[in-house]
């Protein structure tokens, strides 16, 4: 199992679709779930015993799964349609809180990406949400200050510059 943690922003998910890509290249099948899938403005962190559940405990147990990512409609997240997920041998978890304490011994690998200033952030936010959303972003970049300050997350990973 393999955490990639980090600000919103940071560039997280662009690195794990190519972490995909350079498994899928290299014949290992992996699977790839966001925190996207489950945290909502009201709830950014509460959620991860549902993905416990769902998916990280099947991932274990080698098991196929469902679980039932988020959909947002006008405005307002809603629990999706289950989607099944075939067991691969490698399973990653992208986005904020992925490394949190409670969980970190259980991945082998855990990343962490700085990215750029907050306000770039803020911007490469925005302009993949929306404007209409700056107000939740910047709250959620607030949010996540506290969360990696008192989580301590960036220490127990290992920091990636994917501009390198």
């Amino acid at each position: 199992m393999i955490a990639i943690d980090g600000p919103s922003g940071a560039g997280k998910s662009t690195f794990a679709a190519e972490l995909v890509r350079a498994l899928a290249d290299r014949g290992r099948a992996s699977v790839l779930i966001s925190t996207d899938d489950y945290a909502t403005w009201d709830d950014p962190a509460s959620w991860w015993p549902e993905l416990e559940r769902d998916v990280i405990g099947a991932y274990e147990r080698r098991h196929d799964y469902f679980y039932r990512p988020r959909i947002w409609v006008d405005g307002r997240p809603e629990t999706g349609p289950e989607q099944w997920m075939r067991w691969q041998p490698v399973l990653i978890v992208e986005g904020v809180t992925a490394a949190r304490r409670s969980c970190a011994d259980r991945f082998t690998h855990r990343f962490w990406l700085d990215g750029p200033p907050a306000p770039e952030r803020l911007s490469r936010t925005v302009a993949r949400d929306g404007e209409a959303d700056r107000d939740h972003l910047l709250r959620w970049q607030h949010f996540e200050e506290g969360w990696f300050a008192v989580d301590g997350t960036r220490a127990r990973c290992e920091i990636l510059d994917p501009g390198q």
